[in-house]
């Protein structure tokens, strides 16, 4: 194998490797409609793949139309010992949540379903720009 191509290869890998490691480690719980109106939008309907952010992910509404995707690690509760479902999401920052703490994000319903059995309520998570 060329020399370029090993090159390439090595390339490919770190960069790979590096989505991977900025990836932020969290917990997740949803929220049900009406998901106007938010923080970020007033009245206008930003669809249902959304997300309500921490305040430090809000930064005072600095996040708002910022797009994440999240993935889901594991449950937290004994209740849904295998709550994820092997999907990520894409979503959008269009809201504060008030009571998340850390590194915790509210999705909207919807969005937690693509991911994970609602029926789980809250579940470890990575997200990512």
């Amino acid at each position: 194998m060329g020399s370029m191509s090993r090159a390439f290869i090595f390339i490919t890998m770190v960069a790979c490797l590096t989505s991977v490691a900025h990836a932020i480690a969290g917990q997740a719980t949803f929220y049900t409609p009406p998901y106007t109106p938010s923080s970020c939008f007033g009245f206008e309907d930003r669809g249902v793949k959304i997300l309500a952010a921490n305040r430090g992910l809000f930064n005072n509404k600095a996040a708002c139309g910022t797009k994440y995707r999240v993935t889901c690690t594991s449950g937290t509760n004994a209740g849904v010992p295998k709550p994820c479902t092997g999907n990520s999401v894409d979503v959008t920052v269009v809201d504060l949540c008030p009571g998340c703490v850390g590194n915790q994000v509210d999705l909207s319903q919807e969005a937690f379903a693509v991911i994970a059995n609602p029926d789980a309520g809250r579940i470890n998570i990575e997200y990512n720009r």
